[in-house]
């Protein structure tokens, strides 16, 4: 999941960037892309475990989508009280604070692994969002403070492509971890079905995997923790919750939310079965090796959008823009369920593209003209991003009800509530 150029998870951190003094600091700004880069691979890695857990542990898809849910519940539990930590520790002593946490998480596979429990895998990965949360809340209005005033936005939208590189980047580490583990199994133990001996490399690559990625964390965090005082006069003012909990009782942002929560909710769903939906037979039959890599389609197409979205931006209404991908991405889904072989698979992976501008969009559109209230406003709304948490699991039981690819008509309704945000706010405030 992509989040927008300059929202940090909780707003008042964004308004203490706006009025901290600005830092010309280079090699800073290479430290806050490595984060962007960072929290966007460990984000859409979930995509790829996934479906190893499922198999691992014989999950049904509801079971399976409580991964998403201990993942993205983490943005409505630990949100607040990572902005308080940060204004506490400052920024940088904060971001040291997120890395070790996302270490933490990563080091508890070790004893998941071992006793082969899935509670304790979904109790790993809350840690490990819960770290990634505090790395967001450092991370936007951090890069928005390192340079001048004037290319702000540039180096925002600069470090957001590094967000999205790492959507690409990790799944497909991921992919070659976990399919190159299982080559250890020897051809008795896959001709017998040794469920044994699969479980056991199964969880031990899993565990690898993640072991791999504290290892590069605790090298950040040392290098992070080395600048820890680089940074003078930070400036963090304290605001109440209650004052963006009422911004919901305006039409324009209470329903600009609701569509942040759908968004996520149903980019983060869709994600998550892409690979067990690619292997389906009579979708492209894929196998496990041909299957784990093409995550990396669905979010390098958001990547290009990305780019392609900025500049049709300059020219088209944002909320008709918005309002045509969302429609977009429900034709996309709607050819997907009623076809078959690579239609099927490719029109789902294609989403990706139509996903691109939605967040950004969504945010700028519920937030116009909420002057002084704009910081309030983006802490509200990306509390809302736990909706990577409820929808992806809504999506699983429904999908364990009727098949994945009738499971799909829950995505679209979402996207269908999102293209009327779009009508609904196409003029200014």
């Amino acid at each position: 999941m992509a989040i927008a150029p300059g929202v940090s998870p909780v707003g008042d951190m964004t308004s203490a960037a706006d009025d901290a003094p600005q830092v010309n600091a280079p090699g800073l700004n290479y430290f806050v892309f490595a984060l962007f880069f960072i929290f966007g691979g460990i984000t859409s890695l979930n995509d790829v475990i996934i479906p190893k857990l499922k198999e691992l542990f014989t999950l049904s898809f509801f079971e399976a989508m409580l991964v998403q849910f201990c993942f993205f519940a983490a943005y409505a539990i630990v949100g607040i009280p990572a902005a308080r930590l940060v204004k506490r520790l400052g920024y940088m002593r904060g971001a040291v604070a997120g890395l070790v946490a996302m270490m933490a998480g990563c080091l508890l596979f070790i004893p998941a692994s071992n006793l082969h429990v899935y509670a304790l895998f979904l109790f790993a990965l809350f840690i490990l969002a819960s770290g990634v949360v505090i790395v967001q809340v450092v991370a936007n209005p951090l890069i928005s403070i390192l340079g001048p005033v004037q290319t702000t936005h540039s180096r925002l939208t600069f470090a957001q492509a590094f967000n999205s590189l790492g959507t690409v980047a990790f799944p497909l580490i991921g992919s070659f971890v976990i399919l190159g583990g299982f080559t250890a199994l020897s051809l008795t133990d896959i001709l017998s079905g040794n469920r044994a001996a699969f479980e056991s490399v199964g969880s031990e690559t899993v565990m690898q995997l993640y072991m791999g990625i504290a290892v590069a964390l605790a090298v950040v965090a040392t290098v992070v923790f080395r600048f820890r005082n680089r940074l003078k006069g930070e400036k963090h003012e304290q605001t109440s919750l209650a004052e963006g909990v009422a911004l919901l009782k305006r039409p324009r942002f209470g329903y600009g939310a609701a569509c942040i929560f759908l968004y996520v909710g149903a980019e983060v769903a869709i994600g998550s079965i892409i690979i067990n939906y690619l292997m389906l037979e009579n979708v492209m039959g894929l196998s496990e090796a041909r299957a784990y890599p093409m995550i990396s389609f669905y979010w390098g197409g958001a990547m290009i959008g990305r780019l392609i979205g900025s500049g049709l931006l300059r020219m088209v209404s944002p909320g008709l823009l918005l309002a045509t991908v969302a429609a977009g991405a429900i034709t996309l889904i709607a050819i997907s369920a009623n076809s078959t072989g690579v239609i099927a698979g490719y029109s789902l992976l294609a989403v990706g593209l139509m996903n691109a501008i939605m967040f950004p969009t969504i945010f700028s559109l519920a937030c116009e003209k909420l002057g002084p209230r704009t910081a309030d406003g983006s802490g509200i709304i990306n509390v809302a991003i736990c909706g990577g948490a409820v929808v992806p699991v809504l999506y699983g039981a429904l999908a364990d009800a009727t098949s994945l690819a009738f499971a799909l008509v829950l995505p679209a309704a979402c996207y269908a509530i999102i293209a009327g945000f779009g009508i609904f706010a196409r003029r200014p405030a």
